[in-house]
């Protein structure tokens, strides 16, 4: 930017401003000097003096010629003006002594009464402001004593009277105190007192928060026993109606029917929970207009807490303990929601109680997730379900419990099989396979109440003579009682819960069927093939027949048993005791078709007789004798013994099949067909005799084949319409066979008879071999 240039000022400028110029105002008695003030400056800022000093001098010569001018054309008339003054001037001197002494002897006069009057004055300005001091320290006194109760109410705790004291104070009429500092001061002061209340109400519920949590527990406990007791008397109250017993704790029907007499836990003889200071809080918080600042931090205080409650990891033994903290907490939530209007949301609660509830499933999972002892699951259960019934009572959503609880069951049902399948196991290992014998009625009746029998058997044996002998085992009975045990455990440990009946009937349905067939049924199967007295397999045989006829009673038991809880019905399968009665059954068949065999080697057959036997071999008789005898007094069903004749039977006539087919003797003739023929019909005859001639037909192929042989009526085996009529039962490849054997018999012969006879059976032979060509028959 340039630089200002410094303005120059003309001769005619500077005689203008001089001209201005009035040294002596006419009208004024004062040197008017004012004016020379801004000329003099500008004249140094424009640095001319030297300019303005010649003009100035020039301006007073003028000035000098004219008053010059002036006096010597009024000389005269001055002369004479200047005498009348010099005696006016005189006159007036005299007159302003006069004035003089007269002012100072009045000045003198009143001066001392001005004085007294400004001392007056000043006295009563002076008793003005001492009147107005001592009003302001007095309403300074009073406001200074309101602040000071002030404190004193926070000391005390009664935060509300503080607090309307801080309102008193700024509602204070308009006075002289109101414009004075110490007042201004006062009301900036106001907040931070608000804030003091605000901390101390504050103070106040953390310190009854910590106090609640240290009675949480108690609280719990309280709550828990006042259910445990109304649960235990809907329990009598159901035993005597059974028209109850579909109705649990908690329900329409108890809350109706059994007399209430709810303990309020929190105000009891033994408790009593003062909510005061939370009240408190809220009413100064509310009147603060901070209700959302304290809502936010009671929330996460009461989170902090609850993240508190559960250690990590979960001891199960403190279970119970726990649980009645969380109980206590919740029962005091619960009350806070319903008495504090909107302070607390049921959104605000329910976030609490979900987080806690889904730690608490884990912690309880994590400590049972190495736990086989099914009776810790059992106090886990016992432990949880008065807690669920508890908060269930103060609305509270429980349905995560109940699935945590069905999912304790599944493996609680899962170890209790286990322990019992070993126990099932081991009853079978020290069997003995015999008939379980009692001697006193007692013992009768006791035994006979363990076991499920069909309602006819089991009047009978009442009503039997002592001693008896059951119809089955000692392994038997144990099986029952523990059966009886374990139902009793599996339902022990749903006992209360009332949700979900059907997956717990299933899955004791799916318990039972495999400790049924998995261990009971094939622990007797394994039994089986161990035992080789025929006593005891045809005891497992009838400890079989019990048990088809237990998971029938059984069936029907369960199903009852669950009706009346709403249960489904229960369908246990039998068809692995069927598959094992038919293995037993076989072993009897094949302990008898060993004992046949010492028969059969005792059999002396001549296989190329000269001549035929009108009688049946000797050793048929002790055969029957025997098989009679035997199959006759086996304690079982007469179709299961019918089942034994038919094995024993089949078994017979198999080994006489053998002789005429197997390979143990290489040729015979007909006369050894014929005393073949003779036994099959002595043992046809037996079996009509002992009323069991519907077992003949095993003796079908065998009397058919030695009727074909012995009539000469092979071509007539040749023709299909004959041979699906007559000769249905005959199997080509044994008839080929038998062919064969006499042909080796004929051609082993020196007789032409012989040899032509062997010769036709060789034809017939091959001719049975061309119609059915490679069949396996």
């Amino acid at each position: 930017m340039a630089p200002q240039r410094r303005p120059q000022y003309t001769q005619e400028n500077i005689d203008q401003q001089l001209q201005q110029i009035h040294l002596l105002d006419p009208s004024s008695s004062s040197e008017n000097l004012e004016q020379l003030g801004p000329i003099i400056k500008q004249i140094h800022a424009n640095r001319q003096q030297e300019a303005y000093l010649r003009n100035l001098q020039a301006l007073i010569a003028t000035k000098d010629s004219e008053i010059e001018q002036i006096c010597t054309d009024n000389y005269q008339e001055f002369i004479s003006s200047a005498s009348t003054l010099f005696t006016v001037k005189s006159y007036t001197n005299n007159l302003r002594d006069k004035i003089t002494t007269l002012d100072a002897s009045v000045s003198q006069v009143g001066r001392g009464l001005v004085e007294k009057k400004r001392t007056l004055l000043q006295s009563k300005k002076t008793a003005a402001k001492l009147d107005e001091a001592i009003d302001t320290l007095q309403a300074c006194l009073k406001v200074l004593d309101v602040v000071n109760r002030i404190g004193e109410l926070i000391k005390e705790g009664k935060y509300w009277s503080a607090l309307r004291s801080l309102e008193d104070i700024q509602s204070l009429p308009s006075n002289s105190l109101s414009q004075t500092p110490f007042y201004q001061h006062l009301l900036s002061s106001l907040p931070s007192l608000r804030i003091q209340i605000q901390n101390a109400v504050t103070a106040s519920m953390k310190q009854w928060l910590l106090e609640i949590r240290n009675v949480s527990g108690l609280v719990g406990k309280l709550a828990l026993e006042a259910m445990d007791y109304r649960t235990r008397k809907w329990r009598s109250r159901r035993e005597k109606d059974p028209m109850l017993r579909l109705s649990r704790v908690g329900s329409a029907v108890e809350m109706v029917i059994q007399e209430r007499s709810d303990i309020n836990v929190l105000d009891s003889e033994k408790l009593k929970v003062d909510f005061t200071p939370l009240y408190q809080c809220i009413h100064i918080y509310t009147t603060l207009d901070s209700i959302d600042d304290l809502r936010r931090s009671y929330q996460a205080d009461r989170k902090a807490q609850s993240d508190l409650i559960l250690p990590d990891p979960l001891p199960l033994a403190s279970l119970p303990n726990l649980t009645q903290e969380i109980c206590g907490f919740f029962i005091i939530e619960s009350h806070v929601l319903e008495t504090t209007g909107n302070f607390r949301s049921e959104r605000e609660v329910e976030e609490l109680w979900e987080a806690l509830v889904a730690r608490l499933a884990s912690a309880v999972n994590a400590s049972l997730a190495n736990e086989t002892d099914p009776d810790a699951f059992l106090r886990v259960k016992e432990c949880l379900i008065g807690f669920i019934t508890t908060l269930e009572s103060y609305s509270y959503a429980t349905q995560s419990l109940h699935s945590l609880i069905l999912m304790l069951f599944e493996k609680y049902a899962g170890l209790l099989e286990g322990q019992f399948s070993r126990r099932f196991d081991g009853i079978f290992l020290e069997d003995d396979h015999l008939p379980m014998q009692v001697t006193i009625p007692s013992e009768r009746d006791s035994v006979l109440a363990v076991v499920w029998l069909d309602p006819s058997e089991q009047e009978d044996l009442s009503k039997s003579g002592l001693p008896l002998s059951l119809p089955w085992s000692q392994g038997f009975f144990l099986c029952c009682q523990d059966i009886r045990n374990f139902i009793q455990k599996f339902y022990h440990f749903v006992d209360g819960v009332s949700q979900h009946h059907g997956n717990i009937d299933e899955l004791l349905n799916k318990s039972l069927d495999r400790l049924l067939a998995n261990h009971i049924s094939s622990s007797i199967s394994k039994c089986l093939s161990s035992t080789s007295t025929l006593s005891q397999v045809v005891q497992i045989v009838s400890n079989l027949e019990h048990f088809e006829v237990a998971c029938s009673e059984l069936e029907r038991s369960l199903t009852s048993l669950r009706s009346t809880q709403r249960g489904g019905a229960i369908r246990l399968s039998s068809s692995s005791f069927a598959n094992t009665i038919t293995r037993a059954l076989n072993r009897v068949t094949g302990l008898i078709t060993s004992k046949l065999d010492d028969f059969f080697d005792l059999a002396e057959y001549d296989w190329t007789p000269q001549s035929r036997e009108d009688t049946p071999s000797m050793y048929l008789y002790e055969l029957i004798n025997w098989l009679t005898t035997i199959v006759d007094s086996l304690v079982i069903k007469e179709v299961y013994k019918d089942e034994a004749y038919r094995g024993a039977v089949g078994y017979i006539a198999e080994c006489l099949m053998n002789f005429m087919i197997g390979p143990d003797v290489p040729a015979m003739n007909e006369n050894a067909v014929s005393n073949i023929l003779v036994d099959t019909e002595f043992l046809e005859g037996e079996l009509t005799r002992i009323g069991r001639d519907h077992l003949s037909s095993v003796f079908a192929e065998l009397h058919s084949m030695a009727s074909v042989i012995l009539n000469d009526t092979v071509q007539d085996y040749l023709v299909p319409q004959v041979r699906q009529t007559t000769y249905s039962v005959i199997r080509p490849k044994r008839l080929q066979t038998l062919l064969e054997k006499l042909t080796r018999y004929g051609s082993s012969r020196r007789d032409a008879q012989s040899r032509e006879r062997g010769d036709r059976r060789r034809k017939e032979a091959e001719a049975v071999g061309r119609v059915f060509p490679g069949e396996n028959r």
